[in-house]
C-alpha cells in the first residue's frame, strides 16, 4: 500500500509537528481536529478564533472523545468583552496580540496537563499575523515547538494560504516536519501531505 492510500492517522501518527495550509472553508479547523482524533485522546488548543466553548464543542463532535479534557487559551472572550475567569484547564487571554501572556498561559497548561499526551493545536497563525510581522510569529512558533517537542507533545498548526505574500507563507511553513495543503475541489474538500525531503502525495478527499 503506498502512503497515500493509507488512512489519515497512519499517515500522520509519527510527525511530531505538522502545519495544515489552504484557502478559507477548505476544511483546515475541521482537519485539525480529526486529526487530534487520530493522534490522542486530548488536546490542548491555543485558539484565535474560537471561544473555549465553541472549541470543545467542536472537538467532542469531531473526535469523540471528551471535550472537558482538553485544555484551551481562549483568545476571543475578553476581547470580546465577556467576563470570564481562569480554570484549571481554561486559560484567557485579553487579544491574540498579546503574545507574551499567550506563552504564559501556555506554559501554565502545560503544568496543568502534565503526564497526560495531548496533541497541541494552533488556530491560527493567520490571526496572529494581523497584529505582528511574520518574523515575529516566526520566533513564537519556534519557542512553542521547542516547548511542545520537549514535551514529546505533537503539535498542530493552521495558517490560510491565501491571506499572506509568498515569503510570510515559506517562512511561517518553515518549522514544521509536514506540511497538509487543504483545498476545495468541485468533488468536496480535499487535502495532501508532503514533508521536507519528499514529494507531495496526490490530492484526496477528506
Amino acid at each position: 500500500m503506498s502512503v497515500e492510500e493509507l488512512p489519515l492517522a497512519d499517515r500522520l501518527t509519527d510527525t511530531p509537528s505538522i502545519i495544515i495550509a489552504g484557502p478559507p472553508m477548505s476544511g483546515k479547523y475541521e482537519l485539525m481536529h480529526r486529526i487530534f482524533g487520530a493522534r490522542t485522546d486530548t488536546a490542548l488548543v491555543l485558539s484565535t478564533g474560537h471561544d473555549a466553548t465553541t472549541v470543545r464543542d467542536d472537538y467532542e463532535s469531531i473526535t469523540g472523545n471528551d471535550g472537558e479534557r482538553i485544555g484551551v487559551i481562549d483568545c476571543v472572550s475578553r476581547e470580546q468583552g465577556v467576563d470570564v475567569e481562569d480554570s484549571e484547564l481554561t486559560k484567557y487571554i485579553s487579544s491574540p496580540k498579546n503574545l507574551t501572556d499567550l506563552g504564559v498561559k501556555f506554559t501554565q497548561l502545560t503544568e496543568a496537563m502534565a503526564g497526560e499526551t495531548p496533541t497541541v493545536g494552533l488556530h491560527s497563525l493567520s490571526q496572529l499575523l494581523m497584529y505582528w510581522e511574520a518574523d515575529r510569529i516566526y520566533q513564537f512558533t519556534r519557542v512553542l515547538l521547542g516547548q511542545t517537542q520537549n514535551e514529546n507533545w505533537p503539535t498542530i498548526a493552521v495558517i490560510n494560504a491565501t491571506m499572506h505574500d509568498e515569503q510570510t507563507i515559506h517562512t511561517l511553513l518553515d518549522p514544521f516536519e509536514t506540511v497538509v495543503d487543504t483545498r476545495t475541489a468541485d468533488e468536496g474538500r480535499e487535502m495532501r501531505i508532503r514533508g521536507r525531503l519528499s514529494s507531495p502525495t496526490p490530492w484526496q478527499q477528506f
